[in-house]
């Protein structure tokens, strides 16, 4: 994707160049726009580019505020929260999800799935950004907003790529009390079927996972998540921060086995650059 980002972002130019020239397809072209520098945004979020990753999401906003189109601006706005959260302006992002929010609500038809599943996204999110700023009375109330939607829209779905549905909240809500230092919750309550989610969320719910079970000193059982997420999706693994972080915690617990270089931990570490 990182190779692929220079030329669908130069095509997005060219796109919006052309929505000044001509008049009926415009909204179309900044839509289009919108959608490939929310990619961008999140893309580079995830591989720790997070002032770029910001620079992106600035024009996703400003793309899809011209494409007239609410679900094209909540979908950016989005990318905003993501940007926001991989920069640790967490005020931000919760400002700028609780105003998506309170604009998307007002515009759109209660019963459009795709409507449903972006302010359940934005609540998600917002939440999540609440939690890392340790307002739990927010962390908590927000998850509660986004299962009414989650109940509402009836099953696990993927309007939008948001991967929205009734498991989608009960994830964000373990990912939330791993914030909130509640590790005990996250160990009793984790172990959740994810297989039929989208890839990404279902490889991100075993990597909190495995930071609970680290946390708790179930070693074992924190490395076999690691496994089986790195089987899934390699890519997302070892550019995660967070899997850093347990892949040193893990070799800490078992200095002898766990620190030796012929280990399965500290073989894992170096492909994930934990390690030199």
């Amino acid at each position: 994707m990182i190779a692929a980002l220079p030329a669908l972002l130069q095509t997005a130019q060219e796109l919006e160049d052309r929505a000044g020239r001509r008049g009926e397809d415009r909204h179309d072209c900044w839509a289009v726009s919108a959608r490939t520098h929310h990619l961008a945004a999140t893309t580079l979020a995830k591989v720790g580019e997070s002032d770029v990753s910001w620079l992106a999401a600035e024009r996703a906003m400003r793309a899809a505020d011209e494409s007239d189109d609410p679900l094209v601006l909540a979908s950016a706005a989005r990318s905003g929260t993501h940007a926001l959260l991989a920069n640790g302006r967490y005020e931000d992002a919760m400002e700028l999800g609780n105003t998506t929010a309170t604009w998307l609500a007002s515009q759109v038809a209660e019963s459009d799935p795709s409507a449903l599943s972006l302010l359940g996204m934005i609540h998600l999110r917002a939440a999540v950004a609440a939690a890392r700023h340790q307002d739990r009375p927010t962390a908590t109330r927000l998850p509660d907003r986004a299962e009414e939607l989650a109940d509402d829209l009836g099953s696990d779905e993927n309007y939008w790529q948001t991967g929205f549905g009734p498991t989608n909240v009960i994830l964000h809500r373990l990912s939330i009390e791993l914030d909130l230092d509640n590790v005990s919750y996250v160990v009793e309550n984790g172990r959740i079927d994810v297989d039929h989610m989208p890839q990404e969320r279902s490889v991100s719910h075993r990597i909190d996972y495995s930071r609970a079970l680290s946390l708790a000193g179930h070693g074992d059982e924190a490395f076999s998540e690691l496994r089986t997420a790195e089987r899934t999706a390699p890519q997302l693994v070892r550019n995660n921060p967070r899997v850093r972080e347990t892949l040193r915690d893990l070799i800490k617990q078992s200095p002898v086995s766990g620190g030796s270089r012929s280990s399965e931990v500290f073989v894992m570490a170096q492909r994930c650059r934990a390690v030199q």
